[in-house]
């Protein structure tokens, strides 16, 4: 296992901890719903709980865990081995750090800052999984697949799909609950933009004085188009060349790993991508 792997195994424990924490300490004991597959979890736990006479509770880690194994299966064929074992690794630690962290009420009777920690906490776990070239499975998973088959944003995918679980929490279990959903979910958002990014395409524009090395990496580990265009620094007027490349934010840890090892004082500025028109690969390797 080399350098990168164990850094990168290490981050995703870490993620999954902090994940945890955030459930069974903050959001579980306050009936905040997070967002995704994890919020899921917990509604069909509450649901299986209370509406139904099945006579053992069932954690919502376990819930978790059953919801990702055919997710798991789905992403191996469309997202590659590497993306789903690391994504399916995170779900199994999530699920065994929520059986051994007791579940207790840190900020007891204050729904707001169990929402708003809860929110704090996961996505800490979330940034960190992405920053390192991984996932937290579920949602993102599908999110990601559904994106590349229909070509459609992302972010109309989260929104009907966290929106179908925050209006049936709202409708079984009261609205004001779910609306405190709502401000876990902000409090998340801006966390993992600080950490990470939540835009799905991302370009990056790479000032290099080593285009033709530089290119023939990107290709063999990204598979993506690159533009080519002539740059010519203002202070050192030495020519250079500009590749214009956009990734998703999956491929960006590949892509920093690739700057660091081929060009390291390539000048690198990446930039959210709002729309593609034209072409744009939607497979990609991510092993």
């Amino acid at each position: 296992m080399t350098k990168t792997r164990v850094i990168k195994t290490f981050i995703v424990i870490i993620g999954a901890f902090f994940n945890a924490v955030a459930f069974n300490l903050f959001l579980i004991p306050a009936d905040v719903y997070s967002s995704g597959f994890a919020g899921l979890a917990q509604l069909i736990s509450s649901v299986v709980e209370d509406f139904t006479p099945f006579p053992y509770p069932i954690s919502t880690g376990t819930v978790l865990f059953i919801l990702n194994i055919p997710i798991a299966i789905v992403g191996w064929r469309y997202l590659g081995k590497s993306f789903t074992l690391y994504s399916f690794f995170s779900v199994m630690l999530l699920a065994l750090f929520m059986k051994f962290i007791p579940v207790y009420a840190v900020a007891e009777n204050d729904i707001l800052l169990n929402a708003v920690f809860g929110g704090v906490m996961s996505a800490i776990g979330v940034g960190l999984t992405l920053k390192w070239g991984a996932s937290t499975g579920g949602m993102d998973v599908i999110v990601m697949i559904l994106s590349r088959l229909k070509d459609r944003p992302a972010g109309t995918y989260y929104l009907i799909l966290n929106g179908a679980i925050i209006t049936a929490a709202g409708a079984l279990y009261g609205w004001q609950n779910a609306l405190y959903t709502l401000v876990a979910l902000y409090a998340s958002t801006r966390v993992i933009d600080a950490i990470h990014t939540r835009h799905i395409k991302l370009t990056a524009m790479i000032i290099t004085s080593k285009p033709d090395q530089l290119e023939a990496a990107i290709r063999e580990k990204l598979s993506r188009g690159i533009t080519k265009l002539p740059a010519k620094g203002s202070y050192s007027k030495e020519d250079k060349e500009m590749l214009l490349i956009v990734i998703t934010r999956y491929e960006l840890f590949d892509l920093k790993k690739v700057l660091s090892d081929t060009d390291p004082n390539a000048f690198t500025n990446i930039v959210q991508t709002t729309g593609i028109f034209g072409f744009f690969k939607k497979e990609s390797k991510m092993d």
